[in-house]
């Protein structure tokens, strides 16, 4: 049998859960290193996500509290989809991709896991990136660490 090893995994795991907004509490925290936030704006700002679907894997969230799209003021939604645009020319320059996956989860049954905050899904995909790991044995390998990931995006931002 092989064995893959997923060590940051386990933080995710045996971790307490957050209690309130990590969207809300992580730009109030002004250590963006730390939090992993690439790029602040006006209304909104990029973040990794922290436990992602591939390397490159970013948010694009606005600063407010909203649960969905029709919340945001028009200001806030034109810089959100500025930088989802942004982020998208950013991955396409240093991941070199095959696609990109652009989502909105909006409810727990669409697939939110956190439901109470909009923000938007940058992922990046290349051909051949899913395999047999996610189906049979629900692990996702991913092949690099976040803060080296995060030290590749931060100064194109």
């Amino acid at each position: 049998m092989k064995h893959i090893w997923a060590p940051w995994r386990i933080e995710y795991i045996e971790m307490e859960k957050e209690k309130g907004c990590f969207l809300c509490d992580r730009p109030k925290e002004n250590d963006d290193a730390r939090s992993y936030i690439l790029y602040r704006g006006k209304k909104n700002f990029i973040i990794l996500n922290r436990y992602p679907y591939n390397p490159g894997h970013l948010m694009v969230s606005p600063y407010r509290h909203v649960a969905s799209p029709e919340k945001l003021t028009g200001e806030e939604r034109r810089e959100h989809f500025d930088l989802v645009c942004r982020s998208v020319e950013v991955i396409k320059q240093v991941f070199a991709t095959d696609g990109l996956n652009i989502g909105i989860n909006l409810g727990r049954a669409a697939g939110a896991g956190l439901e109470t905050h909009f923000h938007t899904h940058v992922v990046p995909r290349w051909s051949g990136d899913t395999n047999f790991m996610p189906v049979l044995a629900e692990a996702k390998v991913l092949p690099e660490m976040l803060a080296d990931t995060y030290a590749k995006l931060k100064d194109r931002f």
